[in-house]
């Protein structure tokens, strides 16, 4: 398996962006597909964004799309999710994941995830 560290969440205004990276360890880190969920309180674990292991191929959730862009560095083991025109209903703990097919926006078919990082959009 692989293990992710999430970093970059924060507070932020409503129309502004952020920038979330997850950093892989392991060497396998190219042969994963890798995700990004976000959960609010209250909600269910639901689906933002997966990229293929080549990069090659990207999926958005509704959502998000037009908004938010996934991309990795394969070789800086890291996956980025540049999250821009935010708006309230974005807050949310993002979550990292990595997965061996793709795409995959069911949690529970996920393989290994990190930790989190808190988002908060503020109207």
């Amino acid at each position: 398996q692989v293990q992710l560290v999430e970093s970059g969440g924060g507070l932020v205004q409503a129309g502004g962006s952020l920038r979330l990276s997850c950093a892989a360890s392991g060497r396998t880190f190219s042969s994963y597909a890798m995700e990004w969920f976000r959960q609010a309180p209250g909600k269910e674990r639901e689906f933002v964004a997966a990229i293929v292991w080549s990069a090659s191929s990207t999926h958005y959730a509704d959502s998000v799309k037009g908004r938010f862009t996934i991309s990795r560095d394969n070789a800086k083991n890291t996956v980025y999710l540049q999250m821009d025109s935010l708006k309230p209903e974005d807050t949310a703990v993002y979550y990292c994941a990595a997965s061996t097919l793709y795409p995959i926006t069911t949690p529970r078919l996920i393989n290994s995830w990190g930790q989190g990082t808190q988002v908060t959009v503020s109207s």
